[in-house]
């Protein structure tokens, strides 16, 4: 047998080791975080990279923004009075910034980490689709690369794990292989992608736009209008793709014998089932939908309904990081997991109105007035020409009635007619952006993922604990008793 397939046991693997966790307050790091103290109390340490003023502030960051969350209940009721305890053992906070040369880590603490480290886990990500490009760039691209810089001065390091998104093939159909883009590649051809050069770009446009004293909100404009013109000229859809792609250019042109993971999750949605059923924050990709619609805001859903989405619980995605650490650590090469449910357990699109109003009708959300939101069954519209025609109709033919009632009213109504218009832009805006995903038609081939869930050890135990096959998720049901309850309770 090759030792690929060897069974790995990644109890075993965390007992006794210090790992750099960087981005520890996004969603997934969170619950990285909480699954390793909760299942492995013999790790060594975790080192949280936050990013404060100063090493109070990140402390208190961690305090409020992570161990202050429903998230961490279950492990405050395992531990009991004992979690101050085990929190001050195992957990250093660090204030740093990925952006900054050895991640902006203070002398003494970055000597202390140089000699204990033994895996890191890069979860930082700004997953806005128009998001800056100088912040993207900063934080998607060149980031990766300071951490990598970093993880080569460190004694033990024996794994660099890096999560990306399989969003990064842009708008390719058909089947998508876990292979690594080569530096400069391009989805549509061009050959002329140089990071560097990218990096001079941003900065001259900068240098410009402070000559002309342009406000806060000229320079922020152009930042992101130049992100997106950049991506579609090399044929990605946005910003965060087009730089989470180049960030994985990076390590990968980097490692040297840096054994690297990189870990291309599709679209993250509340946990499975650690530790709990249902636990989400923030509005994430699909779920801006779901409450559109469940607040009785949403009238209509784009997108074609037998195309699939590919979905994925968090707990699932952490559960595939750590597995892919015990199974990859030392062994001085980059692999690549794709970690999705669209090869073997696919949702199509026609799923989500289905859901949504088969939850909506038996559990209406109640409004700020304490009235229940009744809702209908949503218009489906199937192409972007269907699309356009329902704006023309009930928006863009309204705006214009308004417009003459405007000028015959001597503009009285000119507020109106302003926030009329900016709707229509902001919805516009909206669709270009998701567009892309609503008429995916692509399927995540998930080999290498397959592999290790395959690898790891039958004991029972580890199986349960580490689970993360899409086949065995039941989509409605875990749409309507879990995902929608759960944005219920902690996003609406």
């Amino acid at each position: 047998m090759s030792t690929e397939m060897e069974a790995v046991s990644v109890l075993q693997y965390l007992d006794n080791k210090s790992i750099l966790v960087i981005g520890a307050a996004g969603f997934l790091a969170n619950i990285f975080v909480e699954k390793i103290l909760r299942v492995a109390p013999n790790v060594k340490k975790l080192y949280l990279l936050l990013r404060a003023s100063n090493e109070k502030s990140a402390t208190q960051r961690f305090n409020d923004e992570i161990l202050g969350k429903d998230l961490y209940k279950v492990v405050k009721e395992k531990y009991g009075p004992n979690l101050t305890e085990l929190i001050s053992e195992k957990i250093t906070v660090v204030n740093g910034d990925i952006c900054l040369a050895d991640l902006g880590i203070q002398d003494s603490l970055a000597h202390e980490m140089i000699h204990q480290v033994d895996a890191i886990v890069n979860l930082a990500a700004t997953t806005k689709f128009d998001e800056r490009y100088d912040v993207a760039l900063g934080i998607n691209t060149l980031g990766p690369l300071n951490i990598l810089d970093f993880a080569k001065k460190c004694e033990n390091v024996k794994i660099f794990v890096h999560v990306s998104t399989a969003y990064v093939c842009g708008e390719k159909s058909g089947l998508i292989l876990e292979t690594p883009y080569c530096m400069g590649e391009t989805l549509n051809g061009t050959t002329s992608l140089d990071i560097n050069h990218e990096k001079k770009l941003v900065q001259d446009k900068l240098d410009q736009l402070l000559v002309i004293k342009a406000p806060p909100e000229t320079i922020t404009q152009a930042m992101k209008d130049m992100g997106l013109a950049r991506a579609k000229m090399y044929g990605w859809p946005n910003t965060y793709v087009f730089t989470k792609a180049m960030g994985e250019m990076m390590v990968g042109e980097n490692r040297e014998n840096i054994s690297l993971v990189l870990i291309r999750p599709s679209i993250i949605t509340s946990t499975f089932k650690e530790p709990f059923p249902g636990w989400t924050e923030g509005i994430r990709t699909i779920d801006s939908l779901a409450v559109g619609y469940g607040k009785g805001r949403l009238t209509c859903f784009l997108g074609d309904l037998n195309a699939i989405s590919d979905v994925m619980p968090a707990d699932m995605v952490v559960n595939s990081i750590l597995v892919s650490m015990a199974a990859q650590a030392g062994k001085q090469k980059e692999t690549i997991y794709h970690v999705g449910s669209s090869q073997r357990n696919p949702l199509k699109n026609e799923k989500f109105p289905e859901v949504a109003y088969q939850y909506f009708t038996t559990k209406p959300w109640t409004n700020k007035d304490r009235k229940p939101v009744r809702v209908r069954k949503i218009e489906i519209l199937s192409s972007m020409q269907s699309f356009h025609r329902y704006m023309a109709i009930h928006y863009s033919i309204p705006l214009k009635g308004l417009a003459v009632l405007n000028m015959v009213l001597c503009k009285l109504l000119d507020k109106n007619v302003k926030d009329f218009h900016r709707k229509i832009n902001l919805a516009l805006r909206l669709v270009d952006l998701y567009q892309p995903y609503l008429f995916f038609y692509g399927v995540f081939d998930d080999s290498n993922t397959e592999k290790i869930q395959r690898m790891v050890l039958k004991t029972g135990v580890e199986t349960e604990m580490f689970y993360f096959d899409p086949k065995i998720i039941n989509w409605d049901d875990y749409f309507v008793n879990t995902h929608i309850p759960g944005l219920v309770k902690y996003v609406f």
